[in-house]
């Protein structure tokens, strides 16, 4: 419980920390076809931050519900890969419904966190999912690997809307990962 409360109370601070930092709006693509972008996708790199910091095997599947909104799944491993599978259950839906591009996602009630899809395969391969803040970044993608020219040209993208791509580490997907430059 102390663990839960701790998170909330970090996630709180950082969401303050968002609203007064000054940035240029966060364009998103002109549309997502939720039916496509549902289902697993592998957490390629991201900005490090509390919530992910030192995961492994993290994936995210998205389910429609009934009420509208979207299951959200996260699932990884806690620094190694023969640690146990951990699963942690948030909820997402669409703020614009135009585009389908804008979600709020809450993990733990009332905290909420603005998920923007800044960027997707035409095939719905990859996608790039971002903040306003340019604090949180995430390069996902339907297979666990991917080639490191795609790789490079996705970290300019975020480069190019602002983001100080330096700072997004690749999510060791493979145990020979581990350890290795550019990863967690």
């Amino acid at each position: 419980m102390k663990s839960i409360l701790a998170a909330m109370v970090c996630v709180f601070v950082l969401s303050g920390c968002a609203v007064f930092q000054s940035h240029e709006p966060l364009p998103t693509v002109d549309q997502v076809d939720l039916e496509r972008y549902m289902g697993q996708w592998y957490v390629i790199a991201n900005i490090p931050y509390f919530g992910e910091r030192g995961n492994v095997a993290g994936r995210a599947i998205y389910r429609p519900r009934e009420d509208g909104r979207m299951d959200d799944i996260y699932l990884y491993k806690k620094g190694d890969f023969d640690a146990p599978e951990k699963r942690l259950e948030g909820v997402a839906w669409v703020v614009d419904g135009d585009t389908n591009a804008t979600w709020k996602v809450r993990f733990y009630w009332p905290f909420t966190f603005g998920y923007y899809i800044v960027a997707l395969d035409e095939d719905y391969g990859w996608t790039l999912v971002g903040h306003p803040s340019r604090d949180y970044a995430w390069i996902m993608a339907r297979t666990p690997r991917l080639d490191d020219a795609l790789y490079q040209s996705l970290l300019d993208r975020f480069t190019a809307l602002g983001y100080d791509a330096s700072r997004l580490q690749k999510v060791p997907q493979f145990p020979e990962q581990i350890g290795q430059p550019g990863f967690q």
